[in-house]
C-alpha cells in the first residue's frame, strides 16, 4: 500500500514513465544515481532530470561523494517517505474539495446540453445563447444529473478512503522516525558517557604518573609530607578524644574555692582553741 502511494506521488510529479524509480529509491540507504540509470535502462542525464524534478518538490534527499580516482562527485539518492505522503494527502484533499463543489453545483443548479454536438452549458451560458447551439442551431435539452452525481459521489468516497489510508501510513512513518530518533539519541548518550569515562581514567593515570615522578625527583619531601600527614592525623584524633568538662549544676569553680577556704579556716581555729586549753591545764 505504501509503495502504491509513493508511485502515485511520482506519477503526479514526473509522469507514469518514472513510477518504477520508487522501487529503487525506497531504501534505508542512499542509492547511486548511476545504478538507478542502469536499472531503469535510461541515460544518466535522463535519470538526473527525473530526480531533480522530484527534488524540486522536496520529496527526495541526496548526498554526494567524491571519487578518489576520477576526482568528480557522485550523487546518492533516497525518497523522503513522510514528505511524499504529506504531499499526496494535500493533493487528495484538493481533489475532494473540487468534487464536493461539483456535487453541490449539480444538486443546486440546472445544466443544458446539445444532443447533436454533446456540448454542456450551465444555466447562465444557456440563457446567453438563447438555449440554442452556436455550432448546429439545435435547441438545448435539460440534462439529467443523476448519473453524473452518482459518479462524483463514488469518486468522493474513493478519495476519502485513500485519505484515511494515507493518514494511517503517515502516522506509522512518524512513529518509525521517532523510534529511529530515540535510538540515535541513546547511541549518542552512550558514546558521550564512554568518552567521559575514558577521559576520567586518562586524567587519573596522568595524576598518578605525576605523583610518581615527583616522588622519584624529591624523595625527602615525599617522606616529610607523609610524616606531617601522620602528625596532623594524630592531632585530629586527640582533639576528637578530648575529655568532657564536668558539670557543676549551676556552681562555678570560684564557689568551690570559697567553700574550701572557709573549711580550712574553721579547722585551724579549732586547733588553736584546743592548744590554748591544753596550756592552761
Amino acid at each position: 500500500m505504501l509503495q502504491k502511494f509513493l508511485k502515485e506521488v511520482i506519477v503526479i510529479v514526473v509522469g507514469k514513465q518514472a513510477e518504477d524509480i520508487v522501487d529503487l529509491l525506497y531504501s534505508k540507504k542512499y542509492v547511486n544515481e548511476f545504478l538507478i540509470a542502469k536499472k531503469l535502462d535510461i541515460t544518466i542525464n535522463q535519470t538526473r532530470n527525473v530526480l531533480y524534478k522530484i527534488s524540486d518538490q522536496g520529496l527526495v534527499s541526496s548526498i554526494r561523494k567524491k571519487d578518489k580516482k576520477k576526482g568528480w562527485y557522485t550523487y546518492f539518492w533516497k525518497i523522503e517517505v513522510l514528505k511524499s505522503l504529506e504531499f499526496l494527502k494535500n493533493i487528495l484533499i484538493k481533489r475532494k474539495d473540487q468534487i464536493d463543489k461539483q456535487i453541490n453545483s449539480r444538486e443546486t443548479k440546472e445544466f443544458y446540453f446539445c444532443k447533436r454536438c454533446n456540448i454542456e452549458f450551465n444555466q447562465e451560458n444557456a440563457l446567453l445563447n438563447d438555449f440554442t447551439c452556436n455550432e448546429c442551431g439545435d435547441i438545448f435539452s435539460l440534462k439529467d444529473n443523476t448519473k453524473v452525481l452518482k459518479d462524483f459521489r463514488r469518486s468522493s468516497t474513493r478519495i476519502e478512503n485513500d485519505l484515511k489510508s494515507v493518514e494511517e501510513e503517515i502516522e506509522k512513518e512518524r512513529i518509525k522516525l521517532e523510534k529511529e530518533k530515540q535510538k540515535e539519541i541513546s547511541k549518542v548518550k552512550k558514546e558521550v558517557a564512554e568518552a567521559r569515562k575514558i577521559r576520567a581514567i586518562a586524567s587519573k593515570k596522568l595524576r598518578d604518573a605525576k605523583k610518581v615522578a615527583e616522588e622519584k625527583l624529591n624523595p625527602k619531601k615525599a617522606t616529610k609530607k607523609k610524616v606531617v600527614e601522620k602528625k596532623t592525623n594524630k592531632k585530629i584524633a586527640k582533639k576528637k578524644v578530648s575529655k568532657k568538662k564536668p558539670v557543676h549544676h549551676g556552681r562555678t569553680p570560684k564557689d568551690f574555692l570559697k567553700k574550701s577556704l572557709q573549711g580550712a579556716k574553721k579547722v585551724t581555729k579549732k586547733k588553736l582553741v584546743k592548744n590554748k586549753v591544753v596550756k592552761k591545764k
